[in-house]
Parts: structure tokens; C-alpha cells; sequence
């Protein structure tokens, strides 16, 4: 992509109303507009980074044996009425009327959606189990929307739902998320730590948020240190064998966020060198919730004894629009964004100093074609700026590689490489600067 073809509105200065560094830099850095309160347009900067964390979470819930469909972002109000929860979802619920005053409401999780189709369908327990996810708008009405892409009303969320014969085999199922999670966060440059979580308004008995731990988090967070520094499980493990050790592993170690903290046993549990208080930052939330939606909506499956029971459901939500803005907050500097390669909208910069000058243009076009051949998804700055400009421009983006050409290199026989993320920079020849961006 070129540059001078591009769109990519950045400003100097981030608006008054932007508190917090995610939304400041998104703003700053033309990924979002702003179009109502807690409602953003997505632009094509921020666009390529959803679409880049998107598909991570793609790869990885297929990894793990969940199966994609699509749901409507419009819901009947009869299937919540079906379950109990249209009249004690609350406020946050944009409940719609069509033109033959049908009742609609603006999804804002799809438990009765997905069950729903499960039902119409899956009549054996020989069809078990099933995972089936969605990637979709949601919409919650939020009192206070606020902190830009982090607390907005409309986001986008990768939502699963499991369904199993007994609570046995549904903890299968949850084991298997759990750890699908934590391979999802690795792949994006987060150290992802899972912590009990209260279940709130999806109901359920067992319950995991996965938080990123950023200076700027919303929640406080207690947990053993141990936990920040496990890493990932990978993705090599047995997912049909016993996930229960990798789990335990993780959720025997003391971790809650403030609603959930027990300071008597943070203080037993957990040596004092061990203890780690910090802010945090919620990305993903699993549940199991056994017959909760299945009862009430006669989601019923034969059993090998001939004998119809309501399936054991669980459901797992990752924050796709929400871990644009928690990476930003994990990942920046006082001059920008500093994106892992993983999710960056480009995965090097190549800023011409001097366009229009015939050798420096031709170093600039062998590089962009050498790049995109690779699979680096170069942006080439072939615009007038000055080369500062360029410079502050590239670092707020944070595109991870820039690649400089200037006349004085180019009559040298060398290009700049500068790595965003360290801001280490080497003068090499054009083609060991490619094969260093390129590793």
C-alpha cells in the first residue's frame, strides 16, 4: 500500500474528551471516528488491526474444534422470553420494535440465538458434543460509555457455546477453552491471566476472566506472580485427552480480580515475594452454566439410556474490538502505538526521504516489491512530508519495522532499519536490511 493512496487521518493531538492512552492513540493514529456516544467507525488503519486479531481467534477456536456459523445482530424477544432474561436483562438491553410490532432487541449475547438453532437440530447425544461460535456486533446500552473502544455499546465479540450430554463432559469442553484462550492471547504478544470470575447475567457455576495486566486497567487485580510468566500451553497439545493438569496448573494459583479478592487467603496462599497486586484489564470471560438455557427452552437430547435430558451448556467471549484498545495499553511509549507483529495494520514502513529523486525512488520501489513479495505488508511513504513528520507519523502508528531511503544512504549503498519496539536501528545493504525484516 502506498501511502499517498491511503487513508490515514492522523492528528496531532488527541481529543479533550479521550481519557485514557487506548483511545487517545486509536484517535490519533486514524484507526477509529467516533460517530455517538460509545459507537465508533471503524477506519482503515484500525480495520486491518481487527481483521488481524479476528482471524487469531478464528485460528485458534478452530484449532480447539469449534465450528463457525454467523447469528443475526437482531433477536425476537420471545426466545429471552423463552429463557427468563428479557425482562431481567436491564437497561443495557436496546429492546426494538419492527413496523408488525413485533418485539426485537439489539443482541447483546446470543445464548438463546445459538440454542435455538441447537435444538432444531441435534436430537442424539451420538451428535455431541458441539461447539458452535460466532464472530458479530453486539450492542449493550451502556449508561456511561466511555474510555473509547474499551467500554463502547456497540463491539465486536467472538461469543462460543458448547453443548454437552452431562456436567462431565461440559468441563471437557470448558478445559478446552480455557486453554485455547490462553494460546489466543500468547499468539497477540498478551500475557493473559485467568481469574474466577463472578458470572453475572449469563448465569453458570464456573467461571474464568482472562486479564491483561496494563497500568491504565480498569480492575484491580491479586494474583501469584507465577502466574504473568506461565506462558501458553501451545498449540501442540492433546486436545482430545485430559486438559484438566494444563487447568489446574493455572487455576489452583491464587487470582481475582477486587470483586473476588480474599485478602485472608491471598495472604495464605501465597508467599509474600510471590504476591502481586496490579490493574488489569478484561479481554475474555468463559462460563459453564449446565441446564441454565437448555431447561427452559427444551434443548433436549437422547441418552444412550433412551432417555431425553436437557444438554449442559457453557459459553466463551473474547473482546475483539475491546483487545485493539487493551493491546494499545499493554503496548505503547510517549511517541505511540507499538504493535506485535501478529496484529500490526502493516508489518513495515518504508519512509522515502527525498520522493521524486530517481535513485531513491527506485531503491524505495525494489524494497516495497522485495517486502510484499516476503509477505510483509509494506506501506510505502511516498508523501511530501517533511522527514520528522514521517518519522513521528510511523512511530505513532507503530508500525513494527520501518525502512528508510535518503540520498546520502542511497549513494552509500545502504538503507535504515529501525525495529519500532526497541528503537534499535542498523544501516545495512537493501537486501540484508529485507532478510533481517524479513526473519
Amino acid at each position: 500500500m502506498r501511502l499517498s493512496r491511503y487513508f490515514m487521518p492522523t492528528l496531532r493531538e488527541a481529543p479533550a474528551d479521550a481519557q485514557i492512552v487506548s483511545h487517545q492513540l486509536m484517535l490519533r493514529a486514524g484507526m477509529i471516528r467516533q460517530e455517538a456516544a460509545g459507537i465508533y467507525a471503524w477506519l482503515p488503519l484500525g480495520l486491518r488491526v481487527l481483521k488481524k486479531i479476528e482471524q487469531i481467534v478464528r485460528e485458534e477456536m478452530d484449532r480447539a474444534g469449534a465450528i463457525e456459523v454467523l447469528m443475526p445482530t437482531l433477536q425476537l424477544a420471545d426466545l429471552w422470553r423463552e429463557s427468563g432474561r428479557y425482562d431481567d436483562y436491564g437497561d443495557e438491553m436496546l429492546r426494538i420494535t419492527d413496523r408488525h410490532k413485533r418485539d426485537l432487541l439489539y443482541g447483546p449475547t446470543a445464548e438463546e440465538v445459538i440454542t435455538e438453532i441447537f435444538r432444531a437440530y441435534v436430537k442424539s447425544y451420538k451428535d455431541l458434543p458441539k461447539n458452535l461460535y460466532n464472530i458479530q456486533w453486539k450492542f449493550r446500552d451502556e449508561r456511561r460509555p466511555r474510555f473509547g473502544v474499551m467500554r463502547g455499546r456497540e463491539f465486536l465479540m467472538k461469543d462460543a457455546y458448547s453443548f454437552d450430554l452431562d456436567e462431565a463432559t461440559a468441563r471437557k469442553s470448558y478445559n478446552r477453552m480455557f486453554i485455547a484462550y490462553l494460546n489466543t492471547y500468547a499468539r497477540m504478544g498478551l500475557k493473559a491471566v485467568p481469574m474466577k470470575a463472578d458470572p453475572g447475567p449469563i448465569g453458570g457455576d464456573l467461571s474464568h476472566e482472562f486479564i491483561i495486566l496494563a497500568d491504565t486497567g480498569e480492575s484491580q487485580v491479586f494474583c501469584h506472580a507465577d502466574l504473568v510468566e506461565m506462558g501458553a500451553p501451545g498449540p501442540d497439545v492433546d486436545w482430545d485427552g485430559d486438559l484438566q493438569p494444563l487447568v489446574d496448573k493455572r487455576a489452583n494459583l491464587y487470582a481475582a480480580t477486587d470483586e473476588m479478592h480474599d485478602a485472608e487467603r491471598f495472604g495464605r496462599e501465597v508467599p509474600t515475594d510471590k504476591q502481586l497486586s496490579a490493574r488489569g484489564i478484561e479481554v475474555g470471560h468463559i462460563f459453564y452454566f449446565g441446564e441454565k438455557y437448555s431447561k427452559p427452552m427444551k434443548a433436549n437430547v437422547t441418552g444412550p439410556d433412551g432417555v431425553d435430558r436437557p444438554i449442559h451448556g457453557g459459553s466463551y467471549g473474547v473482546g475483539v474490538s475491546r483487545l485493539a484498545g487493551a493491546i494499545i495499553e499493554a503496548s505503547h511509549d510517549d511517541a505511540g502505538i507499538i504493535w506485535p507483529d501478529s496484529v500490526a495494520p502493516f508489518g513495515v514502513a518504508i519512509i522515502n526521504l527525498r520522493p521524486g529523486d530517481a535513485a531513491v525512488d527506485a531503491v524505495c520501489e525494489q524494497a516495497y516489491a522485495a517486502l510484499a513479495a516476503a509477505g510483509k505488508e509494506p506501506l510505502l511513504d511516498d508523501g511530501p512530508d517533511r522527514p520528522g513528520a514521517k518519522f513521528a507519523a510511523m512511530d505513532l502508528v507503530g508500525i513494527p519495522w520501518q525502512l528508510v531511503v535518503g540520498p546520502k544512504g542511497v549513494a552509500e549503498g545502504v538503507v535504515e532499519i529501525k525495529r519500532r519496539a526497541t528503537g534499535e536501528r542498523q544501516s545495512l545493504a537493501l537486501d540484508a536490511a529485507i532478510k533481517a525484516i524479513s526473519a
